[in-house]
């Protein structure tokens, strides 16, 4: 459990340090139209994108169901979507440690074990 945690720590803190510079360099308003853009090229980083994009729609579609589409769930979900690997290694990390590693509570729920 200690190198799980190790790992979303990572994920938070090098996505984070990476995010920043990237944001006071180039502004927070340049995303969604460069993002989609290179989809709509139809390139290699158009296809990078796409697929990341699913991911993110699996993220934020997946906590929301392990919270019962609840309204509380449904909020978290949009954060993981819009806020991508930092935010959904936050929350698994959170319930590592609210759940003391069971990783089927975890992954499922309290509800569905």
């Amino acid at each position: 459990m200690f190198m799980y945690r190790f790992f979303l720590a990572f994920i938070i803190a090098t996505v984070s340090l990476y995010t920043f510079p990237v944001v006071s360099e180039f502004g927070i308003i340049v995303l969604l139209p460069s993002f989609f853009g290179e989809i709509g090229e139809l390139n290699w980083q158009g296809q990078f994108n796409l697929d990341f994009l699913m991911f993110l729609l699996m993220s934020g579609f997946w906590i929301a169901w392990r919270n019962d589409f609840t309204r509380k769930g449904i909020t978290l979900g949009i954060g993981g979507f819009f806020l991508g690997a930092p935010y959904l290694a936050a929350y698994l990390l959170y319930l590592s440690f609210q759940f003391k590693g069971d990783a089927e509570k975890v992954l499922l729920g309290e509800r569905r074990k």
